[in-house]
């Protein structure tokens, strides 16, 4: 266990748990945000992709009742929501439901507990595409393992915080989020194949450069509808392949030219394009990280936010104006856009020295073009989701 519980506001997330439900908690968790290297909208089509989670976490402090009833409190929203484990429902406040999400997943597992009580909190900034709901997800059914003795293993528990997801919550992600969060490695990423989830971790040996996240600060409305709008695209591009390659069970088992044979749709074919392209940069990312190549593995970046700007089209002009700026500078090795699209952040790698220089120049032209402020993160790539004093 870590040795001490981060600090939010001055105070503990044990702290405000007692200043709240009046008892302390019996155990408090940590799980963390994550960043994607390479490998976007690949995962719920079987693909591969590298994430690494990253040192901004939700923390949830948690005890046992002897009744069913769940109560729970946000310090961050300053809120609360009850309910009874046996009557479970929607919550109308959205962040309730990630918990929820994952003890309805564990019922219809077979798992018994009684209610809880549980204070949560956390420093992942909202809406930047650095996976706070996944987080929250991992958080709590590492929690409720430990404190009623379940015996989920790891990738058990990725897999609950994926089903409380798309079933509860209504999104229909794949397990990128959930696995970079519980599996995290310190100064690791990880190439997950999200098909046999065989994972390998990869060393991020990158002296003098820091990983750097361009938070646009906005998220525009489209995002969640068309989310499941390009999964079903994909879905319907392996249907028509499948009419003349049986065996493509998914995007994953096809290549360009089964896609130019039997798609004719433009809008189909521009979204498997990319699919199947952005696997092979993870695979030659992986290759470049092995050897070192930093600039090789930026290019492949760079050439994932083309793809999502102009065949998968979930950029916006917000991260399409900071991409196109990082690539200007010769200290940014690479840089695209990261996350579901609409908004978020640009993830970008630069050279540690330039950094202060870069930022406030692509923050000033942000600024002016874009009426936003920008906000930036330095992250640091952490473990996964574990218990903490």
């Amino acid at each position: 266990m870590e040795s001490a519980v981060k600090q939010y506001s001055g105070k503990l997330i044990n702290e405000y748990f007692r200043d709240y439900f009046l008892t302390p908690p019996d155990l408090t968790v940590s799980s963390p945000g994550r960043i994607n290297l390479i490998g976007e909208h690949t995962d719920y089509n079987n693909g591969f992709v590298l994430p690494a989670a990253i040192d901004k976490s939700i923390e949830i402090s948690i005890k046992k009742r002897t009744d069913n009833l769940i109560e729970l409190f946000s310090v961050d929203k300053n809120e609360a929501f009850s309910v009874s484990i046996d009557r479970l429902n929607v919550s109308g406040l959205l962040w309730p439901d990630y918990i929820l999400g994952v003890v309805d997943e564990l019922i219809k597992a077979g798992h018994k507990f009684t209610g809880f009580s549980a204070a949560v909190t956390g420093n992942i900034p909202i809406g930047a595409g650095l996976s706070s709901s996944a987080a929250l997800e991992c958080a709590t059914v590492y929690a409720l393992n430990e404190l009623f003795g379940l015996g989920i293993d790891r990738m058990g528990m990725v897999k609950i915080a994926k089903l409380a997801e798309n079933n509860f919550v209504g999104l229909q992600c794949g397990i990128m989020d959930m696995f970079a969060s519980m599996m995290g490695k310190a100064d690791n990423a990880i190439r997950l194949d999200c098909r046999s989830l065989d994972y390998e971790y990869f060393p991020l040996k990158i002296c003098g450069y820091k990983i750097v996240l361009l938070d646009t600060q906005v998220k525009h409305s489209l995002a969640s509808s068309e989310y499941n709008t390009r999964r079903n695209e994909c879905f319907e591009g392996v249907r028509l392949i499948q009419q003349k390659y049986p065996s493509v069970q998914s995007l994953r088992d096809a290549d360009e030219q089964m896609i130019e044979e039997t798609i004719t749709n433009p809008v189909i074919k521009k979204r498997c394009r990319f699919i199947v392209q952005e696997n092979k940069r993870v695979t030659e990312g992986c290759k470049n990280l092995l050897a070192g190549d930093i600039y090789a593995f930026g290019k492949q970046m760079y050439a994932s936010h083309t793809g999502l700007r102009d065949n998968y089209e979930v950029s916006c002009k917000e991260l399409d104006f900071i991409a196109d700026e990082c690539s200007k500078e010769k200290d940014v090795v690479g840089a695209r856009m990261m996350g579901g699209g609409f908004g978020g952040c640009v993830i970008a790698i630069i050279k540690e020295e330039a950094i202060e220089a870069i930022v406030k120049k692509i923050s000033k032209e942000y600024k002016i073009k874009m009426g936003q402020e920008l906000k930036v993160y330095i992250t640091q790539l952490h473990k996964g989701t574990a218990a903490i004093n």
